[in-house]
């Protein structure tokens, strides 16, 4: 518990999530580009690509920081055990970004020439980086063994199948935010593109989403047991329900040449997932056997650090608000942010 009955850490709990879940929605789109950037080969459609998240991919990162700052300050215990479970992907991973960062500014500034290297920086970046947080995730989903509150394992034990399955259900799934989300940012050829690849890519999602449900059981069977008592079975049916749901209104309005609901839908999709990984997963930090409050900080860390995130939280919130608002809207040919 916290001060005064205030339970420190569940609040640095649910400011975690939502600060991971920001991430993989904002920035996951955005990955998504440069895995759906081969099958385009015009250049002024890569450009229009690039231009539909240059405003604003470096504020969807943010996210990013926002909770491995939060996990270090919050849960020491956590942060140091998943970092040195994972540090090769985790490296890996921010490369990847450094990349695809790097690209978006070299890209436009390039000649004719050499314009296809940043290209596959880019590629090369957006790929290397989903896959990398899928595998840091499907390692983190199988459990990573701690005794007497250190790492256990294997500095390689996240290369194994499930969690390289999971790293390539990510690329998956980025791409379909990606898809989506071009749907609509843009118009003419490219939306029209991006429509025909979304329902290949929402069905590749859901048949993603069908095998970790039997997988990740089959992997852990105590998550099995879990799921089959009443309480936690009845939550899991419902979010089942929604995201079937969501799948056939995704298809439905894909079909009706809609622009913006495809993309809401896909957002339900993996949002949904995100809520059902951690309905599974909770109490636990660190799974599967360090809950939250045997990983958190003293509460006094917990309240200092959390005053200052009350200030943060609401700059960030307003800055991606505003950030979206004054770039809202199609981006054609020969518009852009460059």
């Amino acid at each position: 518990m916290g001060i005064q009955g205030i339970d420190l850490s569940l609040i640095w709990a649910c400011i975690i999530a939502f600060g991971v879940v920001m991430y993989v929605i904002m920035d996951g789109f955005d990955l998504g580009l440069g895995i759906l950037f081969p099958l385009i080969a015009d250049e002024q459609e890569r450009d229009v690509m690039m231009n539909t998240v240059a405003p604003v991919w470096d504020g969807n990162e943010t996210w990013l920081v926002l909770g491995g700052a939060a996990l270090f300050g919050a849960f020491p215990l956590a942060y140091s055990v998943i970092l040195e479970a994972l540090y090769l992907p985790l490296i890996l991973m921010l490369a990847g970004l450094i990349f695809r960062g790097v690209a978006f500014e070299f890209r436009f500034k390039a000649s004719a020439d050499k314009r296809h290297i940043w290209d596959m920086a880019f590629i090369g970046g957006s790929l290397l980086a989903t896959f990398c947080q899928g595998v840091v995730g499907g390692s983190y989903l199988a459990g990573i063994p701690v005794v007497n509150r250190q790492f256990a394992g294997g500095s390689l034990d996240w290369l194994s199948p499930f969690p390289l399955f999971c790293g390539l259900g990510l690329i998956v799934a980025y791409a379909l935010l990606g898809s989506t989300w071009l749907l609509v940012k843009t118009e003419g050829m490219l939306e029209s593109r991006m429509r025909h690849y979304t329902r290949p890519l929402a069905f590749a999602l859901a048949g993603v989403l069908v095998i970790l449900c039997i997988w990740t059981p089959i992997l852990r069977p105590e998550l099995a047991t879990r799921w089959l008592t009443p309480a936690h079975g009845t939550v899991l049916a419902v979010l089942v329900g929604l995201g079937v749901m969501s799948l056939i209104l995704l298809l439905k309005t894909l079909s009706k040449r809609h622009t913006h609901w495809p993309f809401v839908f896909t957002l339900a999709l993996v949002f949904l997932s995100y809520i059902a990984l951690l309905v599974s997963l909770w109490p636990n930090i660190v799974p599967p056997s360090v809950t939250l409050w045997d990983a958190a900080s003293p509460p006094q860390s917990q309240l200092f650090a959390l005053i200052g995130a009350l200030f943060i939280l609401p700059v960030i919130l307003m800055y991606t608000f505003w950030s979206y608002y004054v770039f809202r809207g199609k981006v054609r040919i020969g518009e852009g942010y460059h």
